[in-house]
Order: structure tokens, then sequence, then C-alpha cells
């Protein structure tokens, strides 16, 4: 059972708060290749600094080599925190759902019988765009800084600090942050940020690798030794989201 595995993956969550942005500071911007070096020896002594395609000493855009940094910083700590999400949510998925209906007309969940990229597939498609519209919206407050409350991650943020919603919730309508909405952690020490931040790259970077291990497994039979008792074959393709309901080729 795909429970089992949940037990390998010990979700960090991300550890940052309010904190002076500068270079020295190697846990809040890390925007030279010699902060990322001092950085990767931290997430992992025995690998150390590994960049094959040299993408830290690019200039993407023009915008000169710490604002690559902070983009490609930017983008892996993003991109791990929603495979951590999708890691969790494939062995949740596969073992239980929502009790109560999916949709108004009394619709229920995809079965857990299904396995979790099945159960994508039979998601309604305006649901579908509802989930998307939201994740759009999200992006939009973030690439705008909260509304102009924080700089662009190219320009100074400290990488992976999503902007509170304060303005939204001051003008539109009360809602929580996804960071620590109650505040918690506000007085957490320096070192324990420090910390949880190399847990949350290292957690994101496994998450990474398993959630793909899971995609892998039920696409191509064996592709994945250790999960080749656990996979079901998938015929779909999990590269299409809206495979059957909407395609821009469809005239």
């Amino acid at each position: 059972m795909k429970l089992t595995v949940l037990s390998t993956l010990l979700v960090g969550a991300s550890a940052f708060a309010p904190a002076q942005n500068t270079a020295s500071n190697h846990g809040a911007l890390s925007s030279t290749k010699a902060d990322l070096e001092a950085l990767a020896v931290k997430c992992n002594p025995q690998i150390g600094y590994y960049d094959p395609l040299n993408l830290a000493e690019q200039d993407f855009w023009g915008l000169g080599n710490e604002a690559t940094i902070g983009f490609l910083r930017q983008s892996e700590i993003k991109h791990g925190r929603i495979a951590m999400f999708a890691f969790v949510g494939y062995i949740v998925q596969s073992n239980i759902v929502f009790p109560w209906a999916q949709t108004l007309a009394g619709a229920a969940h995809p079965s857990p019988d299904l396995l979790p990229e099945a159960q994508w597939d039979a998601v309604p498609l305006g649901a579908k765009w509802q989930i998307f519209a939201v994740i759009s919206a999200l992006e939009l407050w973030d690439e705008c800084g909260g509304g102009g409350v924080m700089p662009h991650y190219t320009n100074g943020r400290q990488p992976g600090k999503y902007p509170a919603f304060d303005l939204f919730r001051d003008n539109v309508h009360p809602v929580l942050n996804l960071y620590d909405p109650f505040g918690f952690n506000n007085k957490m020490s320096d070192e324990t940020k420090e910390r949880r931040l190399v847990v949350e790259l290292n957690n994101g970077r496994l998450a990474m690798l398993g959630i793909f291990g899971f995609l892998a497994a039920d696409k191509v039979a064996g592709s994945v030794p250790a999960l080749q008792n656990i996979a079901s074959s998938y015929s779909g393709d999990v590269m299409i989201p809206f495979e059957g309901q909407f395609s821009y080729f469809n005239f």
C-alpha cells in the first residue's frame, strides 16, 4: 500500500520571516555562486555543489547573474513545495477521498480505486478550470510582490518568501496568509530559520524525485523497480491535464 511510503518523506515547512535582504545574509538571499556553494554543503555534505550546466553563471534575460540565481532559487523552492504537496497527495488519494459531493449536482469525488492520475482525469472540466484559476491568482500575487509590498525575487527578495495577503485582506476580502497564518513563528531564531530552509530544500528535492517516480512507475512498467509491486498501469498522459476535455487544437 502506498501509505507505507509516506514515512520516507519528512515534509519540512518553510521557515521564512521578514529579514534584512542583504547579500551577506546567506540564508536570506544566496545571490552569488559562492552563497550557493556554501548552501549546497549544508544541504548535502557528501555531494556538495553540483551544477553541470553552469546555470549559476548565466545571465537570463539580461537581468544579471544575481537576478538569474534569484530566479533559479525561487524556481527550485517553488517546485519542491509543489512536489511535496503532490507526493503526499498521491498517497492520500490512493487511500481516501473527501466523503462529501464534489459538484453542486451531487457527483462524488473520484473513487480511491482509481489511480491518482485517473482521478484527475475524472475531475469535471469546470473544477479543473477553478483549480487553475486559483493557481494563476496565487502566481500573480507572487510575481507582483503582494501588490508591490515586496521586491521581485530577481531584485532582492528572499527566494521562496511568499508575500503576505495584507493588502488584499485590508481592501478586498479577509484571507489567511499561506505561511504561518496565525503568527506562531514570529519569534523564530535566525538559526532555526536557516536550518528549516535546508530541511525544506532537501525535502523538496526528494519529493520531486518521489512524485516523478510514482508517475513513471505507473506509466512505464518496471521503470522504477522499487515501486513495481505497488504501481498500476495508467494509459493516459500526465502531461495533458485536460486530456479528452479541452484542447486548443479542437476547432
